[in-house]
């Protein structure tokens, strides 16, 4: 005997198009107020990320990974947390950051090299950078669990690229949260490229949104320079969890308008025809369309709000570079509570050798 035991679908989610068209059927439940935090926060970022950039090649902070083209995938999902909510980002969420009001001068003093840039204030639900490819999905799912096992009602986001859904850190957090219907939400920035391999090189799937069907739980893909469908596709998954209902995959369809970081040369990989059709879905163009359409805002409160982000970039500066640096020997004992022998042998030889 053969027959079908199931079938599957993977839904897709659209609601503001390039052009700055709203599906106003589809289109979620957002306040006035809401929207325009939005923008801020989306300028905010993108002016960050400009200053980054120009402070990296200047020698004023290290190696930086430009969030550019991919504002709206995290904007519109951390902005929907509430207090006592956890993110768990990878290493290109700075707008995580920013909308968890992380203060912006601790962001530079990270990338900056200084550690102390990720002593994470009390009161900013956000977890530290994760260098590490996918490691920090088992985190989100594990402090998940640890909601549900003392029946608290708040949940985790947690942020990667597609390239993390070839790590086994990826699968082993989707089998724990769909086996135990943990409280957490993937978010998946698919922008294109694990560093330099395309996406159809890492995986046979048409989507990774399907890749929650597996392990019992929905995923869909949006459209991730949205900020409409990100922000619906999240809030429905937020609901779900809270009401004991287990995780979401989300996968934000995007696109890295940048280099993956400063260390890298995207030219090498993909072509400009690819970069210039991509740059027409630019997040911060179509809202920016939508807005002064819908006369939310004019060209001349959009410039306001641009001027207002850089004055508070610069001055995050200004107050990062007068950060003092602490004592050379902070690189060993800030690693552990205390120190294991191998770091105190470390130590040792770097006075002797470098101090």
């Amino acid at each position: 005997m053969e027959k079908i035991i199931e079938k599957f679908d993977v839904p897709y989610l659209q609601i503001l198009d390039e052009n700055g068209n709203c599906d106003e059927k589809l289109k979620p439940s957002i306040s006035l107020e809401m929207i325009k935090k939005i923008y801020s926060l989306l300028i905010l970022t993108r002016i960050f990320d400009e200053k980054a950039l120009s402070l990296q090649r200047q020698g004023r902070i290290g190696t930086f990974p430009p969030i550019k083209g991919e504002e709206a995938c995290q904007i519109a999902s951390a902005i929907l947390m509430e207090n006592g909510d956890m993110a768990f980002p990878a290493f290109r969420e700075h707008g995580v950051y920013i909308t968890r009001d992380l203060p912006i001068e601790m962001l530079f003093q990270y990338w900056g090299g200084d550690e102390r840039g990720m002593k994470i204030p009390e009161k900013v639900s956000v977890f530290t950078v994760s260098i590490p490819v996918g490691t920090h999905i088992l985190h989100a799912t594990g402090m998940a669990m640890g909601f549900k096992f003392q029946k608290k009602k708040n949940i985790t986001l947690t942020y990667f690229g597609e390239g993390a859904t070839s790590e086994g850190d990826f699968h082993e957090a989707m089998n724990f949260a769909g086996e135990f219907k943990v409280p957490v939400i993937f978010i998946c920035q698919n922008n294109q490229y694990a560093i330099s391999t395309p996406v159809r090189e890492q995986t046979a799937s048409q989507t990774v949104a399907q890749k929650a069907i597996a392990y019992g739980f929905p995923g869909i893909r949006v459209d991730g320079n949205d900020i409409f469908a990100v922000y619906k596709a999240t809030q429905l998954a937020i609901q779900r969890a809270r009401a004991g209902k287990g995780p979401t995959l989300i996968e934000c369809f995007t696109y890295r308008l940048g280099d993956h970081t400063t260390s890298d040369d995207a030219k090498k990989y993909r072509g400009d025809v690819e970069l210039k059709e991509w740059e027409k879905k630019d997040p911060i163009i179509r809202f920016e369309k939508y807005l002064t359409s819908k006369k939310i805002l004019n060209q001349k409160e959009i410039a306001s709000e641009k001027n207002k982000a850089t004055k508070k970039i610069e001055e995050s500066v200004k107050r990062y570079e007068k950060i003092q640096p602490e004592n050379s020997e902070e690189i060993f004992k800030y690693t552990y509570a205390s120190m294991t022998e191998e770091l105190n042998e470390q130590l040792e030889q770097f006075k002797k050798e470098v101090i």
